[in-house]
């Protein structure tokens, strides 16, 4: 069994570590694209072309599902994309998890990359999921690049910003980009309020990484034996998994589950 993951940048690790936990037995493929990112900035069209190039890489090495792990890519490039691969390969995009947040009750507060924030889709997501909820969109420019190059100031910086941004009775934030769920402890710590009920947070990582095994028809079985492979494409080249992979705690499981080839 072979599962492939794809991002712009290192987003895709969470989903990774989530598959690779349940099945410690797949070969993974992750392909991202350190040449053309942040894709928050490009067009739609710009982003579809970066996302299909990206996961075309990923399917030369014959997966038998493709996660696509980034918001901003399934937000603009899902069509397109399963127009090009499927029904041979089945693709499975990230969405923010708006629904389950809202079935908190609310006030939730959905932090996403200026691309993905106020776009028509994450809209129709609130209209269809959200109806009754208080919601706030907050933008977090220049967050998921911060996180991608681990750059600590910058991270600190952008996720202060965001929390500034944040109405004080908010109880639930969706990380609605997937670089997000790589920092969520920060992230809950600058939000969270004195003397206000613990916050919940929602990412993607293990909804995706079920959803892929469902797809293909595979239970979980996190007892299985590993003796796998990841295989890392950086912007199509093969590569190790680079040093910022690995200050993460994602990151670092990956490659102590298996060897990067």
């Amino acid at each position: 069994m072979k599962i492939a993951l794809m991002d712009s940048g290192i987003g895709l690790l969470p989903a990774a570590a989530a598959v690779r936990r349940l099945r410690p037995d797949a070969d993974l493929v992750l392909s991202w694209d350190p040449d053309g990112m942040p894709w928050g900035p490009r067009t739609p069209q710009d982003i579809t072309e970066r996302a299909i190039a990206v996961a075309q890489a990923a399917a030369a090495h014959e997966p038998d599902v493709l996660i696509v792990a980034c918001n901003t890519a399934s937000v603009h490039s899902l069509p397109a994309m399963r127009a090009r691969f499927e029904p041979g390969l089945p693709i499975i995009g990230t969405v923010p998890a708006i629904k389950p947040a809202a079935a908190g009750g609310g006030p939730v507060a959905i932090w996403a990359t200026p691309a993905t924030t106020g776009s028509a889709y994450q809209r129709g997501l609130i209209d269809q999921f959200a109806g009754g909820v208080a919601v706030t969109e907050v933008a977090c420019p220049g967050l998921a690049d911060a996180v991608h190059h681990a750059d600590e100031t910058a991270i600190e910086a952008a996720i202060a910003s965001a929390a500034a941004r944040t109405p004080d009775d908010v109880t639930t934030v969706v990380l609605g980009c997937t670089n997000y769920e790589l920092v969520a402890e920060r992230i809950r710590a600058a939000v969270q309020r004195p003397g206000r009920p613990p916050l919940v947070l929602h990412g993607t990582a293990g909804a995706v990484a079920a959803q892929a095994l469902r797809r293909i028809g595979v239970e979980p079985a996190p007892a299985a034996v590993a003796d796998t492979s990841v295989t890392v494409l950086l912007s199509g080249r093969e590569a190790k998994l680079p040093d910022t992979a690995l200050t993460y705690a994602e990151g670092r499981f990956l490659q102590t589950a298996s060897p990067v080839r």
